[in-house]
């Protein structure tokens, strides 16, 4: 893969009434790091991002009966719908109580997303689902701009407010090799249900697309009454 690789465009789809975000064929020619990044990538030696490990952000006991795994991007709107009308109700319930082990995959379709993803990293592990609970909140806002230097700057006030200063955030923003060893890692993790569209949950194995708690809840319970 190029420094500049591309990522699908992102086209709007419905299924079984709830939306979902899902890759299109159309390859979208973009830089996917912010504005000053971008340019000082284009004079900068090729980082070694093997050497990078991302790991997928978690919570709940590893040894729990029951994984979920939630697909999201940060700019799907259904995504952050499910995460203001589901997961709240998830975490309370299934989460807090150690009944299930949560694990969050990052889904870049489009280099907003993996700016918001790397501020989101950039608090460190503690950090994250507080940062992610802002931006899922504040999506039309923050990303609302088709300038990317306006985008930058919203970004980098959620980070503020997470506890981060200006430096801290410039570091991680700029991080080229980070940003495509979290590409690479995208698109490897999206291959392993062969993933299509956002929000997509994995309960032990079994791929489910987009629904409402109450279904959810039902799944769950049906997991952890089996024996």
């Amino acid at each position: 893969m190029s420094k500049k690789a591309t990522l699908a465009a992102a086209a709007l789809v419905m299924a079984g009434g709830f939306g979902l975000w899902s890759m299109s064929s159309d390859q979208a020619g973009q830089s996917l790091l912010p504005v000053s990044s971008a340019m000082a990538q284009d004079t900068a030696p090729a980082a070694d991002t093997q050497a990078i490990e991302i790991k997928d952000m978690t919570l709940g006991p590893v040894d729990a009966k029951v994984t979920l795994i939630e697909y999201a991007s940060y700019t799907c709107p259904h995504c952050a719908n499910f995460h203001a009308n589901v997961f709240k109700d998830l975490k309370r319930d299934y989460i807090d109580t150690g009944k299930i082990h949560f694990i969050y995959r990052e889904v870049y379709f489009d280099r907003y997303g993996l700016w918001a993803a790397m501020v989101a990293r950039c608090g460190g592990e503690m950090k994250y689902f507080g940062v992610q609970d802002m931006l899922y909140r504040d999506v039309q806002n923050w990303a609302g701009s088709d300038d990317p230097n306006v985008v930058v700057a919203n970004l980098k006030k959620i980070g503020r407010t997470a506890g981060m200063d200006d430096a801290q955030l410039d570091a991680c923003m700029q991080d080229g090799a980070k940003a495509q060893a979290m590409v690479d890692h995208y698109e490897t993790v999206m291959k392993e249900y062969e993933v299509q569209g956002t929000p997509t949950l994995i309960i032990n194995g079994t791929k489910h697309s987009n629904m409402s708690y109450a279904d959810l809840k039902v799944i769950l319970d049906a997991e952890l009454a089996k024996e």
